[in-house]
C-alpha cells in the first residue's frame, strides 16, 4: 500500500522494537514521520535500527505509563497501540492486573486517555479476530477465582481492544473532535508471541503465517487511509489471515455499545485514569 508523505508528523508506536511494531515504525519513518519508539527496554529499542526517537514505556506499570505521558510535549498525529503479549501462565502486572488484560488493554487505555490532550490525528489499536472467542467476565476480570486459561485471557484482551476503540470513537464524536479511533487485525504473523503457544498452533503459524512487514499493512491502512472512525482493518485473504488490507467485520459482542461503556467505566476505576472525554 502507498503511505502518504508524513513529513512533519509525529507518530508514537508502542512495542516498536520488534515484530509488527518495528515494521510499522519503519514504514512510518520511511514516509517522513518523526517516530517515537515507546518500548519497555530502551536498549532493544535502539537495536531495532528504526530512524526516530526511543522512549521508555512499560505498559505493565501504570507509573511508567504516567511518566511517559507526563513527559510528553507537543502534538501527536498518530498513536499506534501495538504492544501485546500472550502469557503462557497466569502473570500479573506491577499493579496486580492479569498480564494480558493489563498490557494489551488497560495500559493502552491509560496511555491513550493521558495523551488525548496532545492527539490531533488518529489512534490505532492492534486487536485480533481472536476477539470473536472473547467473553469478558466482569466478576473476575483479573482471574482471581477462575482457573487461568491462556487462550481465553488473550481473546478477552483483544475483545477489550475493539470495545475500547468503539467507545473511544463514540466519545470523540460526541465531543466534536476530529481525532479518529480505528483498530487493526494483522492476520497470522510469524512473531515471537506464538513461540510457546503449543505445537499445533506454532506449526500453523510456520506454514501459513506472513512476515511482520505484511502483518503491519492493516495497521498502516487503519492509520493513514481515508477511513471513518471505528474502522477495523485486516488482511483480505485466507479468512483474513493473509494479504492486502481491507475493512473487515467484527463480532456482535464487539459491537455491543452497552458492553463498551461498561468496560470503559471499569477501566477508569481499575487504572485510576479519568478520561477527558465525557460519557
Amino acid at each position: 500500500m502507498t503511505i502518504p508523505d508524513l513529513t512533519g508528523k509525529t507518530a508514537i508506536v508502542t512495542g516498536a522494537n520488534g515484530g509488527i511494531g518495528q515494521s510499522t515504525a519503519r514504514a512510518l519513518a520511511s514516509a517522513g514521520a518523526h517516530v517515537v519508539l515507546a518500548v519497555r527496554n530502551p536498549e532493544k529499542g535502539k537495536a531495532a535500527n528504526v530512524p526516530g526517537e526511543v522512549r521508555e514505556l512499560d505498559l505493565a506499570s501504570l507509573d511508567s505509563v504516567r511518566a511517559f505521558a507526563g513527559g510528553w510535549d507537543g502534538p501527536i498525529d498518530l498513536l499506534i497501540n501495538n504492544a501485546g503479549i500472550s502469557s503462557p501462565e497466569l502473570a500479573r502486572t506491577a499493579d496486580g492486573f492479569e498480564a494480558d488484560l493489563g498490557v494489551n488493554h488497560l495500559g493502552h487505555f491509560a496511555l491513550t486517555n493521558l495523551l488525548l490532550p496532545h492527539l490531533t490525528g488518529r489512534v490505532v489499536t492492534v486487536s485480533s479476530q481472536a476477539e470473536r472467542m472473547g467473553r469478558l467476565d466482569f466478576e473476575d476480570l483479573n482471574w482471581e477465582r477462575r482457573p487461568f486459561q491462556r487462550s481465553r485471557a488473550y481473546n478477552d484482551s483483544k475483545l477489550a481492544n475493539l470495545l475500547f476503540t468503539a467507545e473511544l470513537q463514540r466519545r470523540l464524536t460526541a465531543a466534536g473532535s476530529a481525532v479518529r479511533a480505528n483498530a487493526a487485525h494483522p492476520g497470522l504473523v510469524k512473531t515471537n508471541i506464538y513461540d510457546d503457544s503449543g505445537s499445533v498452533w506454532s506449526l500453523a503459524v510456520r506454514l501459513l503465517g506472513q512476515d511482520s512487514d505484511h502483518g503491519a499493512l492493516p495497521v498502516l491502512y487503519a492509520a493513514v487511509a481515508d477511513l471513518p472512525g471505528n474502522s477495523f482493518a485486516g488482511p483480505k485473504h485466507l479468512a483474513h489471515m493473509r494479504g492486502a488490507p481491507q475493512l473487515i467485520d467484527r463480532s456482535a459482542t464487539a459491537r455491543d455499545e452497552a458492553l463498551g461503556r461498561r468496560l470503559w467505566d471499569v477501566s477508569e476505576q481499575l487504572t485510576g485514569v479519568r478520561s477527558p472525554l465525557a460519557a
